[in-house]
């Protein structure tokens, strides 16, 4: 593991490196972007710079210097064997006051960089009873404010399943804490609208490009029981690529299905084609 703040690289990644003032700690006011490596390579990087630079103009706390994250990915991966694994770029509003108002002292920007094991081909997930706000402040943003995220994946966890789903306040299928969902319903596969709440992920919008011309792929809001009655779920992330899902809740389903199957074959076909597409 590698890490870089503000324009140096790190001795290591304890190194202390920002204030105990800085807003992305006290009140978690920050965006944020996970980025998959593949072969030592970044993968979709230009796409996750545009949603950081997004979501932190979103969050209204200015542009981050993308030129600079970049060369700090690049300085965090020299040196390091990555056959696969993540990179974390982190941006705050800076230094500012003990309470919510900010500072004015500019943006903190932290990359670190790791090799870590692939998820799992198959996996579980849980409902979760607690909603994401689609109408809120941030919704659509990736922001530092995981505690809510946290709660749920634990709960998950406690169930045995590695991820939480969540509905939206009208009770709709919304997304993951760290990922995206689809599922299938005859021949058709099927995700929640941006509308629901959910994030616009990387690997979600890829997937939709990617598999249009082959698969039925269609965005549509339902109730989030519809994951008691597909005939295969999904969930897809940066790190996840598309991984099945074997049980939701109780309810077990076989894995991977056709459809998540031949997914699987269209994604591991063209994510070799480019590595930033």
């Amino acid at each position: 593991m590698k890490a870089w703040a503000n324009g140096r690289l790190l001795e290591s990644p304890a190194t202390p490196a920002i204030s105990v003032l800085d807003h992305g700690m006290i009140v978690g006011d920050g965006v944020f972007e996970t980025i998959a490596v593949h072969a030592d390579q970044p993968f979709a990087l230009t796409r996750h710079l545009d949603r950081l630079v997004a979501s932190a103009q979103g969050l209204g706390i200015g542009t981050p210097d993308v030129e600079a994250v970049r060369e700090g990915i690049a300085a965090t991966l020299d040196g390091q064997d990555v056959p696969f694994g993540r990179i974390r770029v982190t941006v705050t509003s800076g230094p500012g006051p003990l309470g919510s108002p900010r500072g004015e002292q500019g943006l903190t920007t932290t990359v670190v960089s790791e090799p870590c094991p692939k998820p799992p081909a198959v996996s579980a997930i849980a409902t979760v009873p607690w909603p994401r706000n689609e109408r809120g402040a941030l919704a659509g943003l990736k922001t530092t404010s995981y505690a809510e995220n946290a709660k749920m994946v634990e709960r998950a966890l406690a169930q045995g399943a590695s991820e939480a789903v969540m509905p939206n306040t009208l009770g709709h299928l919304c997304e993951g804490t760290g990922s995206n969902v689809m599922y299938v319903v005859g021949e058709q596969l099927v995700t929640p609208t941006l509308a629901s709440g959910c994030l616009a992920g990387v690997t979600r919008a890829l997937v939709l490009q990617w598999c249009a011309g082959e698969i039925d792929v269609v965005e549509r809001d339902a109730p989030i029981e519809v994951l008691q009655e597909a005939d295969e779920v999904i969930l897809v992330g940066t790190t996840r690529d598309i991984q099945a899902i074997e049980r939701v809740d109780g309810r077990e389903l076989a894995a991977p299905g056709p459809i998540t199957g031949r997914a699987q074959e269209i994604w591991a076909r063209e994510v070799v084609k480019d590595i930033d597409p």
